[in-house]
């Protein structure tokens, strides 16, 4: 970690009053972004972030800090925040006074304040930080860049284009400091690449994406993307309508991934707390197929979006959500967890300095069955592998369970893979697709999201031969 930041956290702290409490979060992240267009680089953009947020909580009794238990509530904290993206004293200064300053036009709240240490230590997950990665030059990136969009369009002659060919990266260090103890610094690299291709055959275009991520260049695997890319499109050519009615379903880990992401947001205690959760209520019921094991684990270095600490400063850790189907908890912050009369569970975040911390799930996973994914189709018979899904948040309603998307994907008949269908619709609940899980497979596969895949068959789900024409999300 630059001691640099770390030190400017520390000063900030410094300037708190004996009646309040402050907190400083400093970040630093270089990023690179390098789009690749027929031989050429088509646009190439880096940039450094940086800055400082500080928050300031007054009015809270000495023992709020903690979970919140037998507080005074008739206490009413209040909250100001300002941030700051110049690294000078001066401006720090400042910066804290604007904090202070909007702390007065700030809704009192119970239950608002700073977190305190709780004694869980940070795991070691060394390798999200890849030094090395800062030295790897702009020509090397575009290099990379370059050949995987040569790559997709020589994987197979009914590749016309390419959509996109992406390198991309970054180098991120932060620090949370507190005057309630906490004094935590991350340092994480991540980049991928990422393709799109364009097929065509008896005049019907498909389009298909591959991805390749790692924590350094060397990691990522152009061959693979670009092969994933070219697949995806060509096995969609000659595509049908799929026909309408009810079937088991085989979900590709790219798209379980993306569900249980857009599920994940249902299970926060902020959600919860203001009525915007299916599984309000529900703590301790079966929600789920006893093969439905859901964790968020940030600390499983094999998550893209692993993490040590938290948005606050606390250490992540493995929370176990949905355990053989029964919902057993969610997940807080510190203020969602005093609300609910609980302590914090790590899963604080934030998307930068400029922000307050919220509460999400970071690195969602079911837990592995058995087999492949060939095993599951082979015991699905006569079924339907979806393979992509499109507007999944778009389509799932996380306070009903409405699930409504469009899907692309194949007929599997008698356990093999047949034609492809155009894109059709899947019209069902969350609490359906749950209690319906009949097969998870152990082919873990981890994507660009805050969460990582496996194939999963679910029997008896609605499908039709046409998209959604309607957002879940709005009222009728």
């Amino acid at each position: 970690m630059a001691a640099d930041l770390l030190n400017l956290a520390d000063l900030v702290v410094t300037w708190g009053g004996d009646d309040e409490q402050v907190e400083a979060v400093a970040w630093r992240a270089v990023k690179t972004m390098i789009r690749a267009d027929v031989g050429r680089v088509e646009s190439l953009s880096s940039a450094q972030v940086q800055g400082v947020g500080i928050r300031v909580v007054m009015g809270a009794p000495s023992g709020s800090w903690g979970s919140g238990l037998g507080r005074d509530r008739r206490v009413r904290a209040r909250q100001g925040f300002a941030y700051t993206t110049s690294l000078t004293e001066g401006a720090l200064r400042a910066t804290l006074a604007e904090a202070r300053d909007n702390l007065a036009f700030a809704t009192p709240d119970e239950h608002v304040g700073l977190a305190v240490p709780d004694g869980v230590p940070a795991a070691a997950l060394g390798r999200l930080y890849r030094p090395e990665q800062q030295t790897v030059t702009t020509r090397a990136k575009i290099k990379m860049a370059l050949e995987l969009e040569r790559a997709v369009r020589a994987t197979d002659p009914r590749v016309f284009g390419v959509e996109s060919a992406e390198y991309s990266d970054a180098v991120g260090e932060h620090c949370v400091v507190t005057s309630t103890g906490i004094r935590a610094s991350n340092q994480e690299t991540a980049c991928y690449v990422v393709a799109r291709a364009l097929a065509a055959e008896r005049g019907q275009t498909q389009t298909g994406f591959g991805f390749s991520l790692g924590r350094h260049i060397d990691d990522l695997d152009v061959a693979a993307a670009a092969s994933d890319a070219a697949r995806g499109a060509t096995r969609r050519l000659g595509a049908t309508a799929a026909p309408a009615g009810r079937a088991t379903l085989v979900l590709d880990p790219y798209v379980i991934a993306h569900l249980i992401s857009a599920v994940g947001a249902a299970l926060t205690g902020d959600a919860v707390q203001r009525g915007r959760s299916l599984f309000a209520g529900r703590l301790g019921e079966a929600v789920a197929s006893p093969l439905v094991t859901l964790v968020d684990d940030p600390t499983d270095p094999l998550a893209y979006t692993a993490t040590r600490t938290d948005g606050e400063g606390l250490a992540t850790r493995r929370n176990e959500l949905i355990r053989a189907g029964v919902l057993e908890r969610f997940v807080h912050n510190s203020s969602t967890g005093r609300r609910a009369g609980l302590a914090s569970t790590g899963s604080a975040v934030r998307s930068g300095f400029a922000s307050t911390p919220t509460v999400a799930c970071m690195a969602l996973a079911l837990a592995p069955g058995a087999g492949t994914q060939a095993d599951l189709i082979a015991d699905a018979g006569d079924a339907v592998l979806i393979t992509d899904v499109g507007g999944l948040h778009w389509g799932v309603n996380t306070a009903t369970g409405q699930l409504c998307i469009a899907a692309e994907g194949h007929r599997i008949a008698s356990g093999e893979i047949a034609e492809p269908f155009r894109p059709f619709t899947v019209n069902t609940t969350v609490q359906t697709l749950l209690r319906n899980v009949v097969a998870v497979g152990a082919d873990v596969r981890v994507i660009p999201t805050n969460a990582t895949g496996v194939t999963v068959a679910v029997a008896d789900i609605a499908v039709s031969g046409a998209e959604p024409e309607h957002d879940v999300n709005e009222a009728p």
